[in-house]
C-alpha cells in the first residue's frame, strides 16, 4: 500500500475542495465520486461507459450497406450440437 499524503482543503467558489497531488497520477478532469463510510471520505474514478463507434461519417462512403429489414433479422431457430454427436465420422 502507498504512503498517506496530506493535502489542504480550499474554497473553490461556494464549495470547499480538495487537491489531489501529481504523484497519486490521476488525470485532469478524471470524474470523481465521493460517499462517506463510516466517518471516512471515500474518492473513486466513476467507471468509463463503453466507448461507441461512430460510423455516421462513412456511411456515404459504403451506398451499397444498407440496414437490415425485419424479415432478414429473423432468424430459423435450431438445435445446437454441443457434444458433437451429429459430426461425421469415418
Amino acid at each position: 500500500m502507498n504512503a498517506p499524503r496530506k493535502s489542504r482543503t480550499f474554497k473553490s467558489g461556494n464549495s470547499v475542495a480538495l487537491r489531489l497531488p501529481k504523484s497519486l497520477g490521476i488525470e485532469a478532469g478524471v470524474e470523481m465520486t465521493v460517499r462517506e463510510e463510516k466517518g471516512r471520505f471515500i474518492v473513486e474514478p466513476v467507471a468509463a461507459e463503453p466507448r461507441k463507434i461512430d460510423l455516421t461519417g462513412i456511411a456515404g462512403s459504403i451506398p451499397w450497406l444498407k440496414p437490415l429489414t425485419s424479415e432478414d433479422r429473423e432468424f430459423e431457430e435450431r438445435e445446437l450440437d454441443w457434444e458433437g454427436k451429429l459430426l461425421k465420422r469415418e
